[in-house]
């Protein structure tokens, strides 16, 4: 999946060295292809300081600082969440700008929710939102999709 969205993630690194901000990624789903395609453009150590890659709840929450209760409440793969690891990410990595992916790439369905459906979190300064998609696709499809909406999030976002 590295190096996949070449162009997507050029333009993120781009743009963030443009508007002098930094970027953290937190990662369950995409386990790491999101930040792999980030620093595969020569010069994102510029702009890109890190990850976390939180698949599991406990470290959603040990890590990223997670709720618990939101976790119990809307799980891991909502809008809730996606908007806490994604301001979580920013403030434990000391960035302007957190982007996060959380969701149920299959074969079988997670926390109740139907393959292929997934959240981009993304938080700038204190400013936080998260977005829903769904992509019906294998696994590895709707991961990559992942990668690139979380791309275009940060772009629209920023």
């Amino acid at each position: 999946m590295e190096g996949l969205y070449v162009s997507e993630a050029l333009e993120v690194v781009s743009l963030l060295k443009e508007r002098r901000l930094t970027l953290a990624a937190a990662e369950s789903l995409t386990g790491g292809a999101l930040a792999a395609s980030i620093v595969s453009v020569p010069g994102a150590s510029a702009v890109f300081a890190g990850g976390v890659v939180s698949y599991t709840d406990e470290i959603k929450a040990a890590l990223l600082g997670v709720s618990v209760d939101t976790l119990a409440k809307h799980t891991a793969v909502s809008h809730e969440t996606a908007r806490e690891m994604a301001r979580g990410v920013r403030e434990r990595c000391g960035t302007d700008v957190g982007v996060s992916t959380t969701g149920s790439a299959g074969p079988d369905p997670c926390c109740g929710v139907e393959p292929g459906r997934f959240f981009v979190g993304i938080c700038y300064g204190e400013d936080c939102d998260s977005f829903e998609f769904f992509v019906p696709a294998d696994r590895e499809g709707v991961r990559r999709a992942a990668v690139l909406e979380a791309l275009r999030t940060v772009l629209g976002y920023v």
